[in-house]
């Protein structure tokens, strides 16, 4: 079954076809400003394409309210807010269309053919500008009341100060800037763990800040919710060292609370960039069950 999958994300739209076993004819457009030019952008590639297929899948910022058909929330992008989404979609492309959170569509590709394949307990965290994430219950995504379920970004770690706000590399990044007295783009993320390696203290105390953090926020949504396994996407995920850096400080943590029952196992995802699109997909299938 060939399914065309789009991720909807503030500065691009990606998309590509998802065959079965993996994305393909995959390209990306400037994210459109109106929700006009968004659906005339969608069914251009649609047209594009030379294969027959066989529905629609969206990977989408916001809280997405399958029963109601609509996103609710917010994001970076306003205008697929609040209005039957799904039916517009699905009369755009006269097929069948699924849309889900894009960090739930991440985990949703980590569980289905990914890095926790097989498990049924799961809490998937997406480490990017803030932090999203989702929750699994018996191998099924959980929303939870208001299906807010895995919006771990909004836990308060430190000082009135949000686990989004402390736990990333992007916003280490600014922390240094600010303190640095630059603009806060001046320096990334990957900037400030090289100065670190380099000797800079002030880059050392950032990023010791930020794993010690991140380690917070992690024990916190382990000892919460209790999964067997926890999946960090978003790109800092691929940076070297990461986990041995999180499990030694995981490890100061159990030991300070006599917690030895169980070592907390954490890993990266694996599908990397194409994991909402490939998540899209999975929720589409899933969705024609």
């Amino acid at each position: 079954m060939a399914i065309l999958a789009f991720d909807f994300g503030g500065s691009a739209v990606k998309y590509g076809i998802w065959n079965g076993q993996e994305i393909t004819d995959k390209g990306k457009f400037t994210t459109p400003k109106t929700w006009d030019e968004m659906k005339a952008s969608l069914f251009s590639v649609y047209e594009g394409i030379s294969q027959n297929v066989e529905g629609v899948a969206f990977s989408a910022p916001g809280v997405v309210d399958v029963q109601k058909q609509m996103i609710n929330g917010i994001s970076a992008i306003p205008y697929i807010h609040k209005f039957n989404i799904f039916k517009e979609l699905e009369e755009l492309f006269n097929l069948p269309v699924a849309i889900e959170n894009d960090a739930n569509c991440a985990g949703i590709a980590e569980i289905y053919e990914g890095a926790a394949k097989g498990k049924k307990e799961v809490a998937f965290v997406v480490v990017g500008t803030g932090i999203g994430g989702a929750i699994f219950h018996n191998g099924q995504i959980t929303k939870g009341a208001h299906l807010y379920g895995g919006e771990f970004g909004l836990m308060y770690l430190s000082e009135g100060e949000t686990f989004s706000k402390l736990g990333t590399a992007v916003q280490m990044a600014w922390r240094y800037c600010e303190r640095k007295g630059v603009e806060k783009e001046t320096f990334s993320g990957e900037d400030v763990f090289t100065f670190a390696e380099s000797g800079d203290e002030l880059a050392i105390e950032e990023v010791n800040n930020f794993y010690e953090y991140l380690t917070q926020g992690l024990f916190s949504i382990q000892f919460s919710l209790d999964p067997e396994m926890i999946v960090l996407g978003g790109g800092v995920s691929a940076k070297k060292g990461l986990l041995d850096e999180i499990n030694q400080r995981m490890k100061v943590k159990l030991d300070h609370f006599e917690l030895h029952d169980f070592i907390p196992q954490i890993v990266t995802c694996e599908f990397k960039n194409d994991a909402n699109l490939i998540g899209a997909a999975a929720n589409f299938l899933a969705s024609q069950n």
